[in-house]
């Protein structure tokens, strides 16, 4: 029975699984997608969507925490100089998997692991549009118009004289 064991253990010792995931975490932060098995993309999702938290508050004890777990000092320094400004607002759910068929190979379930914010095909309407007043007399003044003379009355130039 499998009561109160709760994460995917993938077929490998504790140190391997931690070696694999850390390396998986470390490129998926710096090249923002990448592809693997179903299993293993949900493995580092898990892994990885803490870290990414800790990284939105950038003090020296979270930068510890999370390089214990990464082992990379530049991976590091690009999730809290790159990737925490972007996801600051994000409550949560800053990965994604897309599922991508099976691999040729031996037919297992492939996906593709991506960070939400860096996708610049689903983030392109959600860009910050430039904000404009519009207002209904602005039109009229943006026409050029010829300067009209002002008109004049025969009577009045008559009675004049």
């Amino acid at each position: 029975m499998r009561h109160g064991k709760k994460g995917n253990h993938l077929g490998r010792k504790t140190a391997h699984r931690n070696a694999m995931l850390a390396n998986m975490a470390c490129s998926l932060i710096e090249h923002k997608r990448i592809n693997t098995t179903v299993a293993k993309a949900k493995a580092v999702q898990q892994f990885v969507e803490p870290m990414i938290t800790k990284s939105k508050e950038d003090t020296t004890h979270n930068r510890r925490i999370v390089y214990s777990r990464l082992r990379q000092k530049e991976v590091v320094a690009e999730l809290f100089r790159d990737v925490a400004p972007k996801v600051g607002d994000r409550p949560g759910g800053y990965t994604r998997i897309i599922k991508l068929g099976n691999r040729l190979g031996d037919n297992a379930d492939m996906a593709m692991i991506e960070l939400v914010d860096f996708n610049e095909i689903y983030n392109v309407d959600k860009q910050p549009k430039k904000k404009t007043t519009r207002r209904g007399r602005s039109k009229k003044s943006d026409t050029p118009v010829a300067p009209v003379a002002p008109a004049v009355d025969d009577k009045a130039t008559n009675e004049e004289e």
